[in-house]
């Protein structure tokens, strides 16, 4: 069965696009390709936060991801155009086995939690795990716990209750996250907050200088073959979804 369906601190991530001689110059660099993946529970906005990264959009009923889906999106840092290449993979557990074949040799990974289910928390730790003992040794790890747009607002000096919705405290995956090496973000697909900054940090910390010398033709995770049989190339749901897009 196919289941594939050192910048500095004030840097700016930008999306590629747009018309005009700007344009016409990005267009002329050559992008660094830069494999991402997404791990994390089901259910807890790994979809919708590449959909808000690649289209700046958000279904509020989106299908889970069978498998998993691939999506690009050019952006530029500085004097440099970056294409992340994002595996956006299903959180079912039935999948799980197929995930070494996402994250091997993924220079980055965000590894999403919900802030309103402590379980979630949980998982996202078994993949940081995991990450670390198998995937590339210099890997950047983003952890983002997604949702807090269901998170109530306090009063400022209260401490947040049961009663806000939240069941991860912020301090408590900031220290987990600082405590193994890891970024940490909170965010809200649904509306936009915090989103741009993952992948602006995460672009940040690849070592670009490295990647921009000569390297192998990219391998997609379908029997050695750089491209599934009769789909396009470009940004491809894969076995399930909605197709995701490139603003470039």
């Amino acid at each position: 069965m196919s289941n594939i369906t050192r910048q500095t601190s004030d840097s700016a991530l930008t999306l590629v696009g747009g018309e005009g001689n700007q344009g016409s110059q990005q267009q002329n660099i050559k992008p660094i390709q830069v494999k991402l993946v997404l791990l994390g529970e089901a259910a807890v906005g790994k979809s919708s936060l590449v959909l808000r990264f690649v289209n700046n959009d958000f279904q509020e009923n989106k299908e889970p991801t069978i498998g998993a889906a691939f999506l690009t999106q050019k952006c530029r840092m500085e004097d440099k155009v970056l294409k992340f290449e994002i595996w956006d993979t299903a959180g079912q557990e039935r999948f799980h086995s197929l995930a070494p074949m996402y994250y091997r040799n993924a220079q980055a990974a965000v590894v999403v939690y919900d802030v309103t289910k402590a379980a979630s928390l949980d998982k996202a730790k078994s993949w940081v795990k995991e990450l670390q003992r198998q995937a590339s040794p210099n890997i950047v790890i983003a952890l983002a716990g997604n949702k807090i747009d269901l998170v109530q607002p306090v009063d400022e000096g209260e401490e947040e209750s049961a009663n806000s919705g939240r069941q991860v405290p912020t301090e408590e995956a900031k220290a987990y996250a600082n405590e193994f090496g890891l970024l940490f973000f909170e965010t809200s697909a649904k509306k936009g907050v915090g989103v741009r900054e993952v992948f602006t940090e995460i672009a940040k910390k690849i070592p670009l200088e490295l990647m921009m010398s000569p390297r192998p033709p990219r391998q997609v995770p379908y029997g050695g073959q750089n491209q599934l049989p009769g789909l396009p190339t470009g940004s491809e749901q894969i076995a399930g979804g909605t197709n995701g897009g490139c603003n470039c």
